[in-house]
This record gives structure tokens, C-alpha cells and sequence, in this order.
């Protein structure tokens, strides 16, 4: 259910999650992530059912901040910290990964993390875009995945900064409803 067509009032347009890049990188991340605990982590490792949970929250929490969004600035902004959260814990992961099997990080300017972080431009991306990479071996699917979570974690703190402005301008859920009852009441007297 989306509200993002609604005439202006006091629920804000809300829903719409599945046109915000920050949800589409995370789905990526989280489709990606399955594959990667599939032929990188032992079946039975509670690491491996911790980071396709991480990913699956990541991406779910911002699903759900986006249909919250229409009546708790609160609920919003937390969701999208905790969809933060989750996805810095599995950036962890992954970089620990690297550590523990001696494989390299890659460096933010290497031609291998330009190359991926190139691939966010592509229109229509999926997993699909990154298939090959994330299908290499584990170093360049584990530094894949790396560049991945930069950036949906730079898209939701753009997101976080925007709702804070959208906060101070127009307040929150509760402002809003004081507002509506009181210009309606207003309106209702003028009217007599």
C-alpha cells in the first residue's frame, strides 16, 4: 500500500520504498549476501544466519521506514538507524572475513572497488549486475559486498539528514494532526 498520490493534509505521502536507491542497494545486499553465505560459510555457522539476517533487516527496516513515515517521524527515523545498524554489522562481518582468510581489503580508490561502485549508475540494477562479482571467489565477492553497504549506508544517512530538515520545517505526526484539528475547527466556526 502506498500512499504517495494522496491530496496534502497531515498524513504525509508515505510508501514508495521500492523507487529509494538506498532500498534497492540493500535488496542487492541482501540477495547477495544469501549467495555469498552459500559457498563462503559453513551451513550450520551462526555467523552465516546472522549476516543473511543483518541483510534481511537492513532491507526491511527500510521498507517499513518508508510506510511509516506518513504518521511517526520517530518510528522513521529509527528504522532507517536500525536499518544502519544492521548493515554496518555486516560490513563487520564481511571485513572479518577478509581478515580471518587472509585475503586483501580492497582500498576505497582501487580499480577493483571503482569498477563496482561504477556499477551504481547502471539503470534497473539487481543482483544480476553484480552476479559476476559476487560469484568470483571470496575476496572479490566478500569486497563486493563491502562497496555495497557503503553505499546504501551513504544513502540512508543522506535520508537521515533530509528527514531531519523535513522534521525541523514541518514537525512531526503529532504537530501536524494539532494542526489539521485546529484549522478545521477554525474553518467550522468561520462558517456559522
Amino acid at each position: 500500500m502506498s500512499n504517495t498520490n494522496a491530496e496534502p493534509g497531515f498524513i504525509d505521502p508515505h510508501g514508495g520504498y521500492r523507487n529509494l536507491k538506498s532500498f534497492q542497494t540493500a535488496e542487492i545486499i541482501c540477495d547477495a549476501t544469501v549467495i555469498f553465505c552459500e559457498r563462503f560459510s559453513e551451513r550450520r555457522s551462526r555467523t552465516r544466519e546472522q549476516m543473511v539476517q543483518a541483510a534481511r533487516s537492513g532491507k526491511q527496516n527500510i521498507a517499513e521506514e518508508s510506510m511509516a513515515s506518513g504518521t511517526s517521524s520517530k518510528t522513521e527515523l529509527k528504522l532507517v538507524g536500525v536499518a544502519c545498524a544492521r548493515l554496518e554489522e555486516l560490513l563487520q562481518d564481511h571485513q572479518d572475513f577478509l581478515r580471518q582468510q587472509g585475503l586483501a581489503l580492497w582500498p576505497k580508490d582501487s580499480p577493483e572497488a571503482q569498477a563496482v561502485r561504477k556499477l551504481a549508475y547502471e539503470r534497473h540494477r539487481s543482483y544480476e549486475t553484480y552476479r559476476t562479482y559476487v560469484e568470483a571467489g571470496g575476496e572479490t565477492a566478500a569486497n563486493t559486498l563491502i562497496c555495497l553497504i557503503h553505499q546504501a549506508n551513504y544513502l540512508l544517512d543522506r535520508l537521515l539528514r533530509q528527514l531531519e530538515q523535513r522534521f525541523l520545517e514541518k514537525g512531526g505526526f503529532t504537530e501536524r494532526l494539532y494542526r489539521a484539528r485546529r484549522s478545521s475547527r477554525e474553518r467550522g466556526s468561520q462558517n456559522e
